[in-house]
C-alpha cells in the first residue's frame, strides 16, 4: 500500500508564510467536501470512464486473451502511439521490468522485447526498424490511436505498413494489432479492411487517462507484467479515494495540499522526484496527466483564469547534484513530491574494503538501498532547513499492486485539482492549434487558409540570426 506523509509542507516545520496552516486546512473542508462529492457524482453518472477501468474484466479478459494468443510467436513488440498512447506503456515498463529487459535472451525475458516509437523523430524511427527488421517475421506492432488521424501515428503506421507489406506479402496483417476506436474512424476502417486484431480506445476515457485500458495493458502483457495485479491495486485506491472523511483520503489530502500550495502560497512548479530509476519514468506520465488537465486559460464560467501548477520531474539522487541548488536557493515556487521506496526490486552491498580510508570507510557494508533512502532523506532535511515545503508519497515495494495505486491515485486527484480550480480537466484546446497547423504544413487537404497564415513563420529572417 502507498501512503501519504505532509507534515513537511505545513507551519509545523517551515514557516507559514510557505507551510500550511491548520486554518488554512480548516478553511478548505467545504471546498474539498464539494469537490470530492462533485467527482463522486460524475464517476456513478457514468461520466469517467476512468473509474471504472480497474474492474472492466472485459477489457481484462480480450487483452490476456490476444496476448496469449500472439507472446508464443513474438520476439518484438513496437507500440507506435504519443501522448497517452505511449507513455503509460513506457512507465509501465520502466517500472515494473529490469532496466536491462530488452538486453536479456529471449529465453530469460518470457517475453518480447518492447519498444514504445513515441516521436516521429526519424533517426528514432529508422534505429529502431533497423534493429527489428531482422526479425520481421517474430516482430509484432501495436498501433494505437483513437481516430488514426493524428499526424504522429499515422506517419509511423504507414512506414510500418508498407515495410511489412513488401517483407511479407498477404500475410503481414497478421503482424498489426490496432488499438482504436471499435465502431468508427480511419484507423478502425483500415484495420477493418486489412483484417488486423483490434483492441479498443475506450470512448470514455482520454488518452491521459487511458493506462488502466487495453491502450497501456496490451504491452505490459505482452511483456509479463501482472495486469489483473496491477488493476487490483487501482481497485484498492478506488475504494479509498471513496471515503468521504477527507482528511483519510490520500487523493483529497494531496489535491486540498497542491491547491493550497499553489493558490496561496505561490507553489506554481510541482516537482515529482522519485528516489527510484524504476519509478523515473511515471513521472513523465504524471507531467502529461497534470499538464493537459490542469492547464487552462477558462474556467467554466468562460472567465480567462490561466490555471493549472507546473509540473516538472526530477529524480533521485541523480538531481540533487543538477536541480536541487536552484530548488533551495532559486525562487521558493516549488512544492515537491517525494516518491520513495522502503524495499527495493534488488539490493547491492557494498564491500568491506578501505577500512584505513577516513573519507570511504564509513560506507563499508552497507546497502545501496539504505544510501539512497538517506539521500532521500538528506534532500528532505536541506529543503526544510531552506523553508521548501515537500510530500512523500511512500511505496512498500514497487510491484504491479502499488504501482496501480499510484495511477488511480494521482487521476482521482486530478479531477479533484479540476473541481478545486473550476476548469474542465477532461478537454484539452491548446493542443488542437499545434495538431491544425502541423497539418497545414504537410499540406492536408481543406487547410489552406492556415497555411497561408503560417507562411511567414517558415523562413527566419536573417536581421534575428546571431
Amino acid at each position: 500500500m502507498i501512503q501519504l506523509y505532509w507534515k513537511n509542507a505545513t507551519d509545523k516545520i517551515i514557516p507559514p508564510e510557505h507551510g500550511l496552516t491548520e486554518a488554512e486546512l480548516n478553511h478548505i473542508d467545504g471546498a474539498i467536501r464539494a469537490a470530492h462529492s462533485a467527482v463522486m457524482e460524475q464517476c456513478r453518472a457514468g461520466k469517467l470512464g476512468y473509474f471504472n477501468l480497474p474492474t472492466r474484466t472485459d477489457y481484462l479478459s480480450q487483452v490476456k486473451s490476444l496476448a496469449e494468443q500472439c507472446r508464443p510467436n513474438t520476439t518484438d513488440l513496437v507500440v507506435l502511439g504519443i501522448g497517452g498512447s505511449a507513455l503509460g506503456n513506457i512507465a509501465l515498463q520502466a517500472a515494473l521490468k529490469p532496466a536491462t529487459y530488452n538486453l536479456q535472451s529471449d529465453r530469460k525475458r518470457g517475453g518480447p522485447r518492447l519498444f514504445v516509437l513515441d516521436n516521429v523523430d526519424p533517426a528514432l524511427v529508422g534505429d529502431t526498424l533497423d534493429l527489428v527488421g531482422r526479425r520481421i517475421k517474430t516482430t509484432l506492432f501495436n498501433v494505437i490511436s483513437k481516430s488514426g488521424e493524428t499526424a504522429e501515428t499515422a506517419s509511423q503506421f504507414m512506414v510500418i505498413r508498407e515495410m511489412l507489406r513488401k517483407k511479407l506479402g498477404d500475410g503481414f496483417a497478421k503482424h498489426i494489432v490496432a488499438t482504436t476506436d471499435l465502431a468508427k474512424g480511419t484507423l478502425h476502417n483500415i484495420a477493418k479492411a486489412d483484417g488486423y486484431a483490434m483492441l479498443a480506445v475506450p470512448d470514455d476515457v482520454g488518452g491521459r487517462f487511458s493506462m488502466l485500458s487495453p491502450v497501456g495493458l496490451f504491452s505490459a502483457a505482452m511483456c509479463g507484467i501482472d495486469i489483473d495485479a496491477l488493476l487490483a491495486g487501482a481497485a484498492a485506491m478506488r475504494e479509498r479515494v471513496e471515503q468521504t472523511n477527507w482528511q483519510s483520503n490520500p487523493a483529497c489530502m494531496l489535491a486540498a495540499i497542491k491547491y493550497i500550495a499553489m493558490t496561496a502560497k505561490g507553489k506554481v512548479m510541482h516537482v515529482m522526484m522519485p528516489y527510484s530509476n524504476r519509478l523515473y519514468l511515471l513521472a513523465d506520465w504524471y507531467r502529461q496527466l497534470w499538464a493537459e488537465s490542469l492547464g487552462k486559460r477558462m474556467n467554466r464560467a468562460g472567465k480567462e483564469v490561466f490555471a493549472g501548477p507546473t509540473p516538472i520531474k526530477a529524480l533521485g539522487t541523480t538531481d540533487q547534484h543538477s536541480q536541487v541548488q536552484l530548488y533551495r536557493e532559486g525562487p521558493n515556487d516549488k512544492l515537491t513530491i517525494f516518491l520513495e521506496v522502503d524495499k527495493h526490486p534488488r539490493e547491492v552491498r557494498v564491500p568491506d574494503a578501505f577500512a584505513d580510508v577516513p573519507g570511504m570507510a564509513y560506507l563499508r557494508k552497507a546497502k545501496l538501498s539504505k544510501l539512497l533512502n538517506a539521500e532521500k532523506i538528506a534532500t528532505e532535511y536541506a529543503m526544510v532547513v531552506s523553508g521548501r515545503p515537500s510530500l512523500t508519497l511512500k511505496f512498500n515495494s514497487i510491484t504491479p499492486q502499488s504501482v496501480g495505486e499510484f495511477i488511480f491515485l494521482y487521476e482521482f486527484t486530478t479531477s479533484l485539482m479540476g473541481e478545486l480550480l473550476d476548469i474542465n480537466a477532461y478537454d484539452q484546446p491548446a493542443v488542437e492549434l499545434g495538431k491544425q497547423a502541423t497539418f497545414a504544413l504537410m499540406g492536408r487537404d481543406g487547410y489552406e487558409k492556415l497555411a497561408a497564415e503560417i507562411k511567414p513563420f517558415t523562413k527566419d529572417d536573417p536581421r534575428y540570426l546571431a
